[in-house]
């Protein structure tokens, strides 16, 4: 799958798997939404600590992102016909969003892609993963 290819369903993907790295090594993978906002060449995933219920706002892979912010994520496409099977990675860089311009710029993708977002703003932390390699692959008949 070429890079333009890639990048389209990473864009259009509603939901993706994000894959961080433990303090103690392990890997951690989790469901998660996100957008993805492009610079030219340059690839950003953004993705935010929603109102969902959760424990704590120092979710785990917050705290793996503190302690190695290597990330990786996969989208994909699946269907019982296997000759139209697909799935995209992305690997990069996180990093909590400290900037009030950037911070803003990735909630605003975020509400245009999910109107949730958009009706209930994220109120929690927002992290980017600045990507540094995509990759896809697709079965053809």
């Amino acid at each position: 799958m070429e890079r333009d290819e890639a990048t389209a369903r990473l864009r259009s993907a509603r939901v993706g798997r994000l894959a961080t790295v433990t303090p103690e090594g392990r890997p951690h993978v989790v469901p998660f939404v996100f957008a993805l906002v492009e610079e030219g060449e340059r690839l950003r995933v953004y993705w935010a600590v929603d109102r969902k219920p959760k424990r704590t706002e120092r979710i785990r892979r917050l705290v793996n992102l503190e302690a190695n912010p290597a990330a990786e994520l996969v989208v994909d496409g699946y269907e019982e016909d296997w000759d139209r099977l697909w799935w995209v990675r992305a690997w990069g860089t996180g990093r909590v969003v400290d900037a009030p311009a950037e911070r803003r710029l990735a909630l605003d993708a975020l509400a245009a892609k999910y109107p949730r977002y958009a009706a209930e703003p994220p109120l929690g932390p927002v992290v980017a993963i600045d990507v540094e390699r995509v990759a896809g692959w697709e079965s053809r008949p």
